[in-house]
């Protein structure tokens, strides 16, 4: 029979032992399943790399926050999804994170152009094995929550870009704004602009400086 292989990178280990527990155990007709399981970015890097050398995962799981809220880590499973487009693009890429807000689903089908997205708290049994019998024979595949998300995303072209990113975290790690510029080869008031337009396209124009930090973080873009 068939052996479709998953790769599963979240970093809670009960929620990829949960995906390989259930997965696996799934009676699908016409193949069976085989779960490997990283809990870390570095994890999950290595195993993407490895498979590109020898035999290609056929879907690749996903979460998009692989680090602590508060460890300023810039990397992230977007990372990991861009990685593996360039290094395996036979692989289809499915994420599964908490994160429904558009604006962190516009920044991943811009950058990714992912096959699938589940949101954890739709996430059961029964997705799941849609999820992998769709994704295999004819993606895409989105939970509720992802596609509402995904319809508001159409109607606007807004995105958080790479230089909005940077300015996010360099902020959240308590950099000052005029010594931002010359870290990411900008002027101060390029900052300043893009700071201002962070905060009307999060809709805090009132803020200060860590609201935004607040709000990028619920987000999921820090």
């Amino acid at each position: 029979m068939k052996v479709i292989r998953i790769l599963a990178i979240d970093d809670h280990e009960m929620t990829t032992t949960g995906y390989k527990y259930i997965l696996e155990g799934e009676p699908f007709d016409n193949f069976e399943v085989k779960v490997d399981i990283a809990t870390s970015f570095d994890m999950g890097q290595e195993k993407i790399e490895f498979s590109a050398r020898t035999l290609t995962y056929d879907i690749i799981l996903l979460d998009i926050q692989l680090f602590p809220a508060q460890s300023n880590e810039t990397r992230s499973g977007e990372d990991l999804g861009i990685l593996a487009r360039n290094l395996v693009p036979e692989s289809k890429v499915v994420f599964m994170s908490s994160f429904s807000d558009n604006l962190r689903i516009n920044s991943i089908f811009k950058s990714v152009d992912p096959d699938g997205y589940m949101v954890k708290s739709e996430i059961d049994e029964k997705s799941l094995r849609t999820m992998v019998e769709t994704v295999i024979t004819k993606p895409p595949y989105y939970t509720a929550g992802a596609f509402a998300a995904i319809r508001r995303r159409m109607t606007s072209d807004i995105v958080v870009d790479e230089l909005d990113k940077k300015i996010l975290y360099y902020l959240s790690i308590g950099t000052r704004t005029k010594d931002i510029g010359p870290l990411i080869s900008s002027a101060t008031t390029t900052v300043e602009s893009r700071k201002r337009q962070l905060k009307t396209l999060f809709g805090i124009e009132t803020g200060n400086d860590i609201t935004l930090i607040e709000e990028a973080r619920k987000k999921g873009f820090i």
